[in-house]
């Protein structure tokens, strides 16, 4: 069982960074596929980026260059560093854990965190 803890929401300005933080409990987090998802009001969750156990990564295109996902398996811990914020942005984000399956496909993740509120005013 892995338990997900994300921090680091808040309100800022357009054009503005944030950092979200997600802490997992248990021995095994180096060998998950962690991710960001986010969700906004009437949206569907939609992925935001990836890193697998290997170190790979992936974004989606919306972010692409703007956002960095990195962990660190010491810590048991996966950022989120969000640069260059647009209103888009705004939403809830979520952390999650995969073993196996495809990372943009939220059913393939096993553990979720509660989410944490970003809201990017213009």
């Amino acid at each position: 069982q892995v338990q997900l803890v994300e921090s680091g929401g808040g309100l800022v300005q357009a054009g503005g960074s944030l950092r979200l933080s997600c802490i997992a409990s248990g021995r095994t987090f180096s060998k998950y596929t962690m991710c960001w998802f986010r969700q906004a009001p009437g949206k569907e969750r939609e992925f935001v980026a990836a890193i697998r156990s290997s170190g790979n990564i992936y974004y989606a295109d919306s972010v692409k260059g703007r956002f960095t996902i990195s962990r660190d398996n010491a810590k048991n811990t996966v950022y989120l560093q969000m640069n260059s914020l647009k209103s888009q942005d705004t939403a809830v984000y979520y952390c999650a854990a995969q073993d196996r399956g495809n990372m943009v496909v939220s059913d393939d993740y096993d553990y979720w965190g509660q989410g944490t509120q970003v809201t990017v005013s213009s």
